[in-house]
């Protein structure tokens, strides 16, 4: 095992730590070395039984992002519903879904569940570890994404069947996600959700069992030494 210095242990965690979700973008081209780099984060991701399930369409073309664009409006004035009247309705409105038009790169991330033939390694089990697998790839992308001075924001309203339609996937292939990628000058120093106060950071302590479910450790105080 290859290991870390002190000081590539600590850019290890700052990029887990300030990682976030970008909706404003730049209009600044992404070098072709920067977006290889993080493909290669994706493509290095742990899979169950090695069986890689995801493939990445990039797209460039503003007029395919625009489709893309028009179809994630329609999923979030058909959401916005859910929130009429609540306190959560102008925090769901100021969410900003432009930057899939405004990135200079946006990647459809896929999962096909047909990878890897019909039995795979430790897949039979749980037939989920497939995007689990992608989802991996993805966490790898954004830390990637970060240590290359990028911004990435994960679109996710959409319907999988429009996305199919419009970059040609196949009916079997799943469209995990949508992936914003460029330049920002706006790097929130906590997470959007936060700030709109749509939510907190949970208590970490509270979520920490031992031997059992719901059995609190007494053993070790989690965060001090």
């Amino acid at each position: 095992m290859n290991r870390l210095s002190e000081e590539e242990k600590r850019g290890v965690y700052k990029a887990i730590v300030n990682r976030r979700d970008i909706r404003t973008f730049l209009d600044k081209p992404v070098p072709d070395e920067k977006l290889f780099a993080i493909l290669q984060a994706g493509h290095h991701a742990p899979s169950v039984g090695f069986m890689q399930p995801w493939n990445f369409v990039i797209i460039r073309d503003a007029a395919t992002k625009q489709q893309l664009a028009e179809i994630v409006q329609k999923e979030r004035r058909a959401l916005a519903i859910h929130y009429e009247g609540t306190d959560r309705e102008l925090a769901f409105l100021d969410l900003k879904i432009e930057g899939i038009k405004e990135a200079p790169i946006t990647l459809c991330v896929t999962c096909d569940p047909t990878r890897g033939g019909d039995h795979v390694l430790g897949r039979n089990s749980i037939p989920e570890t497939d995007i689990m697998s992608v989802s991996c790839a993805i966490q790898n992308m954004w830390l990637a994404a970060y240590a290359e001075g990028l911004a990435m924001g994960w679109v996710s309203f959409y319907k999988k069947p429009d996305v199919r339609r419009i970059l040609g996937i196949p009916p079997h292939v799943e469209p995990v996600a949508l992936l914003s990628i460029g330049y920002t000058d706006h790097y929130p120093e906590r997470p959007l959700l936060e700030i709109f106060q749509w939510e907190r950071r949970l208590d970490l302590e509270k979520l920490i069992f031992e031997e059992k479910w719901g059995q609190v450790p007494d053993s070790v105080k989690i965060g001090q030494k």
